[in-house]
């Protein structure tokens, strides 16, 4: 069996980890975990638009690179090393990985977003008083206007 990355995946975590050498130093981290939104649009959208790699998981007919669980490995390790604040567990793993898998008819529409860069997804999963148990869960959600954290515009009701 052989465990070495393509030259496709060796080339991505390259390019990921010269771009975060060279823009997302430890300083430029401490900033942006300090400022008030915690973290970078700007950011986010390099990823989508400079690098691509918001649709690494994604298959080429939804937009994305084609890629799947071992893209997802390296872009995370890269992030990991850098540690990188922007939502992309949330957003790429959880809710794409959710989304592409939904059947909802929307959900095309809403990963387009994901790797133009253009939605983030919040991924809810705990309280404290809750203790993992779902019967306790204090938390509702409604939709309420535009979305106003990060750089989308829309919410969707699921």
């Amino acid at each position: 069996m052989d465990f070495n990355f393509t030259e496709e995946q060796s080339m991505l975590r390259d390019t990921i980890a010269s771009f975060l050498q060279d823009k997302y130093d430890f300083d430029t981290r401490r900033k942006i975990v300090s400022s008030d939104s915690g973290w970078r649009a700007d950011y986010w959208k390099a990823f989508a638009e400079e690098l691509g790699i918001l649709g690494a998981p994604f298959s080429e007919e939804l937009g994305g690179l084609g890629g799947g669980a071992v893209d997802n490995m390296i872009v995370m390790e890269e992030f990991g090393k850098a540690l990188v604040i922007e939502p992309y567990l949330g957003t790429v793993v959880i809710g794409g990985g959710f989304l592409k898998h939904s059947g909802h008819a929307d959900a095309a529409s809403v990963i387009e977003g994901i790797i133009g860069g253009t939605t983030t997804i919040a991924f809810a999963y705990g309280e404290p008083q809750a203790r993992y148990t779902w019967r306790d869960l204090k938390t509702t959600a409604k939709k309420d206007g535009a979305a106003r954290a990060g750089p989308s515009t829309a919410t969707r009701p699921w």
